[in-house]
């Protein structure tokens, strides 16, 4: 366990980190008084300790019942931080904002960016998650099916000169990439996280809803649309009765260091979803398979 947000009642979920000028920024869900959500930022100098500095404002007509479920990337020197609206139900789509400076964003004019076609799924995009494959950028999230009860992933790219508004978007398939199969998944995969390696795109996801157990799982991709699971059991399960993610282990995000250490970030609760703390373990890769280690 490394880091919740004391001051706004023990609530930090849903991470995403970047290094960015010789620093480590997360970006994290965070719950107002007043039950909003919206996106904090703290920094680090070791990945250990973090500290609070900052938080995305909201000020759109879009955001006016909140933000959350941050996913960045550094492009060309520049934050790009994409989030999803909050609280609309199958109206929930993907912003997108960036930064100079990691701290101070500029929100894309034509936000929100992105949501699916609603002939496969609901419309929806939440939990958006990128990585650079192929010389494109990919965007993969999470919507549900037209009865808003089962959750899956979709993905879409777009040219990385192109500013990411909403024509730059093209679907990777017109259906779901990744669905819940096996019995720990439950209705639900969420929350994708994608890291490059060995010109294959690995995919850890959550399984299952928030604490129902929600747990890590991950899949695998030559080509970023068809995913196989690199197995039938979590990845990353939750903690034993009286741990602090006894409830779950969830929400992953992946973050590759400068010197190629890969570091799992995951939210975890110990009391059914009352209070949240995010935590992180290192990724080996071993014949192609990751290992959380530590």
């Amino acid at each position: 366990m490394l880091f919740t947000h004391a001051a706004l009642n023990h609530f930090a979920k849903d991470p995403a980190v970047v290094r960015f000028h010789d620093r480590y920024y997360l970006y994290f869900s965070q719950r107002y008084n007043d039950y909003r959500f919206g996106i904090g930022i703290a920094v680090s100098d070791d990945l250990d300790n973090w500290t609070v500095c900052g938080e995305v404002p909201l000020e759109m007509p879009y955001e006016q019942h909140g933000i959350a479920a941050p996913g960045v990337i550094v492009l060309d020197g520049c934050v790009h931080l994409f989030y999803q609206s909050y609280g609309n139900g199958q109206r929930d789509a993907i912003c997108h904002a960036f930064s100079a400076d990691g701290l101070h964003f500029a929100k894309n004019p034509e936000n929100p960016v992105y949501a699916p076609k609603a002939t496969w799924c609901i419309g929806r995009a939440i939990d958006a998650d990128l990585c650079v494959f192929h010389g494109r950028l990919h965007l993969y999230f999470a919507t549900r099916d037209h009865d808003m009860r089962v959750q899956k992933l979709g993905g879409a790219w777009a040219d990385l000169s192109s500013g990411f508004g909403r024509d730059a978007w093209t679907a990777l398939a017109d259906q779901s990439l990744l669905t819940p199969e096996l019995k720990w998944e439950g209705e639900c995969i969420e929350a994708p996280a994608t890291v490059v390696v060995d010109g294959k795109i690995y995919l850890f996801y959550g399984g299952s809803y928030n604490c129902k157990p929600q747990q890590i799982g991950c899949a695998v991709s030559e080509d970023g649309v068809f995913f196989r699971r690199v197995s039938s059991e979590p990845i990353l399960p939750c903690g034993p009765a009286g741990a602090w993610n006894s409830s779950e282990s969830g929400h992953p995000y992946v973050f590759q260091d400068d010197d190629g250490r890969i570091h799992l970030f995951y939210q975890g609760s110990a009391d059914m979803g009352e209070t949240w703390y995010l935590s992180r373990k290192e990724v080996v890769f071993e014949n192609g398979l990751p290992r959380c280690i530590g």
